[in-house]
């Protein structure tokens, strides 16, 4: 017989950041010191970090670290996220929440929005969709509390991420990892040498002639690719003819209202974030180039702050879309290295996330086996499909006409795989989507129902179940959702009480 492969040895990251110490932290608690791990990064480089809102799935990666929440939310400056609030996005002068949960709660086999948008489109519903969502509900009442466990309430149908410094957050894993034997390494990478034989990474150079050599390399070195692309030209595939945005500034400031929601601004050349931390607001302008200035638009985002800005305005530039190869022979891409995806729906994190998950799933042995660096290119790689369509429809489904960007938006073609959901949302409802997708129903029908896409019928079931008291139950839904968030402390109270940051050192 022949023997098995030898298990891996070593694993050499090159950057640090949130991808680099949340690959570096999630290794270290999986292979439990039985490789070697170091992390190489450099202080004179530094890191986009302004991806300071997450989705609900960010739970899971802490928890599986281990990471108590309320130190969590206490070192990274953090706040509590419901949701996101879309102003001006379909239309101008028109909002819409994108929330962490379902829409009201089953009372009949056939879903709650069938039963509500049969309702609507017959002209009986009480209120739009947003106000059958406990996250609406508590946003818009500056409330927060953790859901429920028990089913049967009401306070069980929402979820919930977060908001943080990416900074902190990156320091704070960097203690978790070292703390787990990660060795980190001071230098900037000046040279990759190649394995003649096969092309493999062999070894690193840093800029004071360290070499540091490695079995399995994670290229988490940014929008440069330094591993994936300069050393193995794993090739990028363009998405921005879709996603026009490929610039955006921004800056921190005063911290004003402190709501347990992100908000989306569309503003005449893009769209404006709002994230609000403990200890300031953190707030951007994404913008197409075509038809801005980046002079412009940082004078725009100065002039629609909460308050005073806290440092001057930072450019940044990507081209939006992915890697062709994200595994390429021993060197596997996270974050930014991968590909970029703008932070619409605060994917980013995500997307670092579960690089890494999928990557300890399919963890090699030395000989780096061909049909695992597949699948994993597979998975990633439908993964940024879905995610891209979902944030081509935000800019694809709008009435707007008042600007060169929304009428090129409004007129593109887009992916075929996005315009048969909508075909089939808008004749009858119906939610095409496939299993493992992340933004499941309730984000689907947010968007399309906040931007305008209305079906021309209900689905059929929910017009065949005249014996459901529909109207009643929409109204106890109403009245059980009213009745929840009034128990509820404000989100400011609930920080106090549970995981308020100390103040930050001057």
């Amino acid at each position: 017989m022949t023997a098995p492969p030898a298990p891996l040895k070593s694993i050499t990251i090159v950057g640090g950041g949130s991808a680099g110490w949340m690959t570096a932290a999630a290794l270290s608690q999986a292979v439990g010191g039985a490789c070697t791990i170091t992390l190489i990064e450099s202080e004179a480089i530094g890191t986009v970090g302004v991806g300071e809102a997450t989705i609900p799935p960010i739970r899971n990666f802490n928890q599986r670290l281990g990471i108590d929440e309320a130190t969590f939310v206490r070192e990274t400056q953090g706040s509590f996220k419901l949701g996101i609030e879309f102003v001006d996005w379909g239309r101008k002068d028109h909002r819409y929440f994108h929330p962490f949960g379902q829409y009201g709660a089953e009372f009949d086999t056939v879903p709650f929005y069938h039963h509500w948008m049969a309702e609507h489109l017959a002209g009986r519903a009480p209120g739009p969709i947003d106000d059958f969502s406990m996250c609406w509900a508590m946003a818009k009442a500056g409330r927060f509390a953790h859901p429920s466990p028990d089913p049967r309430l009401i306070q069980s149908t929402f979820d919930y991420a977060y908001h943080f410094d990416a900074g902190l957050y990156a320091a704070f894993l960097r203690r978790y990892a070292e703390a787990r034997g990660v060795r980190r390494v001071e230098g900037k990478v000046v040279d990759v040498t190649l394995r003649a034989e096969d092309g493999f990474i062999e070894a690193v150079t840093l800029d004071n002639g360290t070499r540091i050599e490695g079995e399995l390399f994670v290229d988490c070195s940014g929008f440069r690719g330094l591993l994936i692309e300069e050393a193995l030209e794993a090739g990028y595939d363009n998405w921005q003819h879709w996603l026009p945005c490929d610039r955006a500034v921004a800056v921190p400031c005063e911290r004003g209202e402190f709501t347990p929601y992100t908000r989306s601004t569309a503003r005449e050349a893009g769209w404006q974030w709002r994230i609000p931390l403990q200890h300031r607001t953190g707030n951007g302008y994404v913008h197409c180039s075509q038809f801005i200035s980046e002079d412009e638009a940082a004078a725009t985002l100065l002039a629609n702050l909460d308050g005073k800005a806290l440092a001057d305005p930072r450019p940044l530039r990507f081209v939006t879309g992915k890697r062709r190869e994200f595994w390429k022979r021993n060197c596997v891409a996270i974050g930014l290295a991968a590909g970029f995806m703008e932070p619409l729906e605060s994917t980013s994190l995500h997307l670092i996330q579960y690089g890494i998950l999928r990557l300890i799933a399919l963890l090699p042995d030395a000989s780096m086996p061909p049909l695992l660096v597949r699948e994993y290119n597979a998975q990633t790689s439908r993964e940024y499909e879905l995610i891209r369509d979902f944030l081509i429809l935000h800019y694809k489904a709008t009435e707007r006409q008042d600007s060169e960007l929304w009428r090129y938006c409004a007129a593109m073609p887009i992916p075929d795989s996005l315009q048969y959901k909508i075909d089939h949302f808008r004749a009858h409802g119906t939610l095409v989507a496939e299993t493992h997708e992340l933004f499941a129903n309730p984000s689907w029908i947010a968007v399309y129902l906040g931007q305008g896409i209305t079906p021309e019928r209900a689905p059929a079931l929910a017009q065949m179940r005249a014996q459901v008291p529909v109207a009643e139950r929409l109204g106890q839904i109403r009245r059980a959702m009213d009745e929840a968030v009034a128990a509820m402390p404000s989100h400011g109270e609930f920080i106090a009480r549970h995981c308020a940051a100390p103040p930050l050192a001057a």
